[in-house]
């Protein structure tokens, strides 16, 4: 199936590599003209595309300043269609790539939205349109370089926190294993394939899904629970649930271990915070993985799913 990313972008990723080796191939990311200022402390950061400001950056802490009892992390499975999301409070929902099509119908005051696949941007970039001004938005480095590319004033007056991968830093060498395990903030598996991250801020693990970021996100603001809804997995060979025939490139099938192994130590690292994870999807790989189910959201003419063996 093929990617919505640009033919000019795929030569430039396969050139950087070549000239600059793996270590140094993810400034692809931000090249060309994408130049960020990270935020410091308190101190707010700046976007600025080919020379010119277009944005200002802020930390997951200046954006969720309130107090948040319960985080639900919105895929775009096809599950959705079984979940009644207009039971869900106000400020809860951070919606996933093609979740925005929930917006406004559904949900209309989400908590946040989350993109870290450049891939989306260019095969969507109008539906950026729904996301309301005020709301706070997890953007990936190549993310914004691909918003600036379509319309470098989008990003104006916006809150933009930076998805940063611990692996592959803006404006740094990729780190090594030793490095990483250096960090304070990173949690790593016995082999190194699998991490978790306790300040977003300086960065995530990355791990083939933007839900393995969102939990590392979600589970920093220490809500009392944080909710799955649409992350199936299993069935990403399906159309989304905004999808009919024409189904958008998805990688979830391939990398499907790579983000359940994730998303398991991410819940692990939440629930010995003392935060509640539930899976409300009714179809999803990971009820088989020790998430259970939970109807809370379920439509009231749905059946229930058989239970995992």
């Amino acid at each position: 199936m093929p990617s919505n990313r640009p033919l000019s972008r795929s030569i430039i990723k396969i050139a950087l590599r070549v000239v600059l080796g793996s270590s140094r191939a993810h400034v692809q990311d931000w090249f060309p003209g994408l130049r960020l200022d990270c935020p410091a402390g308190f101190e707010g950061g700046f976007m600025r595309y080919r020379g010119v400001v277009v944005g200002r950056l802020t930390t997951s802490r200046q954006a969720f300043r309130q107090r948040i009892s319960r985080v639900l992390i919105v895929g775009s499975g096809p599950s959705i269609t079984r979940t009644d999301l207009g039971r869900a409070e106000e400020f809860s929902c951070v919606l996933l790539n093609g979740a925005l099509h929930l917006v406004p119908e559904v949900v209309s005051k989400p908590l946040a939205v989350a993109i870290e696949d450049e891939r989306f941007v260019w095969g969507n970039f109008d539906l950026l349109a729904r996301i309301p001004a005020e709301c706070p938005c997890l953007f990936s480095v190549s993310v914004i370089r691909a918003i600036c590319q379509l319309d470098r004033t989008w990003l104006q007056d916006r809150k933009i926190v930076l998805i940063d991968d611990v692996r592959k830093p803006y404006g740094r060498s990729r780190r090594d294993i030793t490095e990483l395990r250096r960090l304070s903030h990173a949690n790593l598996s016995e082999d190194g394939a699998t991490g978790f991250s306790k300040d977003p801020d300086a960065g995530v693990f990355q791990g083939g899904s933007v839900a393995v970021s969102a939990m590392q996100f979600a589970a920093s603001w220490k809500p009392k629970e944080i909710g799955l809804l649409g992350i199936d997995i299993s069935n990403a060979d399906e159309p989304r649930f905004y999808e009919e025939r024409n189904k958008a490139y998805s990688g979830i099938r391939r990398a499907q271990n790579r983000i359940l192994d994730h998303l398991i130590m991410a819940k692990n690292a939440a629930v010995e915070n003392g935060i509640t994870v539930r899976n409300y999807s009714p179809v999803s790989a990971l009820a088989e993985h020790g998430f259970g189910y939970s109807s809370e959201f379920a439509n009231s003419t749905d059946p229930a799913p058989p239970k995992a063996p």
